[in-house]
């Protein structure tokens, strides 16, 4: 089995197990029972010391895991997305792979959407030609971003 296949699973594991509440109440329990500890220890600097190097350590792992977590899921469903837009007929195939504009190129499309929608809104009956009109608007502008 691959490392990234490995790891996949893993993360997956660890997502699934951490963000179940028994181990919210786990991570819960964990720290009442240091903080209970204090006064045994004298509120020392290495008792200080072993729930901040734990905390930290674990914020920094998950951190990771998370992450790739979420790609995937994100990943998953822009593929998912783009199957649904290049299936349905009268769906505009430009929209595939959008989600690798900048910021300013995918506003300037969220913008013409808006305005194609509030057209729609005005006159129902134009709702088959605003996908037709308003596509060499969107080629133009598409064109424009060098997509």
């Amino acid at each position: 089995m691959s490392v990234s296949r490995l790891f996949t699973r893993f993360a997956n594991a660890v997502a699934r197990l951490t963000g179940k509440p028994a181990t919210f109440a786990l991570c819960c329990l964990t720290v009442v029972v240091w903080g209970a500890s204090g006064p045994i220890f004298g509120f020392s600097d290495t008792w200080q010391l072993v729930i901040n190097t734990g905390t930290t350590i674990v914020t920094f792992l998950m951190v990771f895991l998370i992450q790739n977590t979420q790609n995937r899921d994100g990943a998953a469903l822009q593929a998912k997305l783009d199957e649904l837009i290049r299936a349905l007929e009268g769906a505009r195939n430009h929209f595939v792979g959008i989600e690798h504009l900048t910021e300013e190129e995918l506003e300037e499309i969220r913008k013409l959407c808006e305005k194609d929608a509030a057209s729609e809104e005005e006159d129902p009956k134009r709702r088959e030609k605003i996908g037709k009109a308003s596509l060499p608007r969107l080629h133009r502008s598409l064109d424009r971003l060098k997509i």
